[in-house]
């Protein structure tokens, strides 16, 4: 099943190194980044596990939950855990689920329906990297994957949670590199009428159809 942006993100029981948790209810009313990993003891994944327990902190501001999952049983994840904290500085703060089976994988349609957990070649585990946003209402509100040669950008993650917070708040949307404090745009769907009534500050006129104003907070 293919998964979507705006679909439910699909429900699961899964047993992870802070013990076992059934998502939906894990999230509870909180927003959640759930990022997956192909395999344990991998040099590339060893770097963004320890990069996302340094940026928690940040993750907890925004009311917002991580999740790593990788496809291997919670026994490995606990020896490589050590690992992951001597050579990136940060021990891992946060639940990292074990697929060894690949349920999970296959049910965020992550990896192909007929791999199975013993060996693997690259190209099946490449999906296997992939972000979910998602938010309080359970739903999937962004998905990024990333080929396993390339480390993951958890600051573009990041100030992508920012932005789809801002928006599910506000009707606008965030222009090319926006950053939190920077202007936003009125989308089309509101018209000039409405977005004098909502914005008497005013907004500039760049074109009929893209229109810029402060960011609402």
């Amino acid at each position: 099943m293919a998964i979507r942006i705006g679909d439910d993100a699909p429900d699961f029981t899964a047993t992870t190194t802070e013990g076992t948790i059934h998502f939906h209810e894990w999230v509870g009313d909180k927003w959640a980044i759930l990022f997956s990993h192909p395999k344990d003891f991998t040099p590339v994944c060893t770097t963004e596990l320890g990069y996302m327990a340094r940026l928690k902190p940040e993750f907890d501001k925004r009311n917002t939950k991580i999740i790593g999952l990788s496809a291997d049983p919670v026994t490995d994840h606990e020896r490589w855990l050590g690992d992951i904290k001597e050579t990136q500085g940060y021990a891992v703060n946060y639940p990292l689920i074990g697929d060894p089976d690949l349920s999970i994988a296959k049910l965020y349609d992550m990896i192909h329906p007929n791999a199975t957990g013993g060996k693997r070649t690259a190209a099946e585990n490449a999906t296997v990297r992939s972000v979910f946003v998602i938010g309080p209402d359970k739903k999937v509100k962004a998905m990024i994957v990333y080929p396993m040669s390339t480390g993951r950008n958890f600051d573009e993650v990041l100030r992508l949670l920012d932005s789809v917070q801002l928006t599910a708040r506000h009707a606008v949307a965030t222009p090319v590199n926006w950053k939190p404090g920077q202007d936003v745009i009125i989308p089309a769907s509101v018209s000039d009428e409405d977005a004098k009534k909502k914005y008497p500050q005013g907004f500039k006129t760049h074109k009929p159809y893209l229109r810029t104003v402060r960011q609402p907070q």
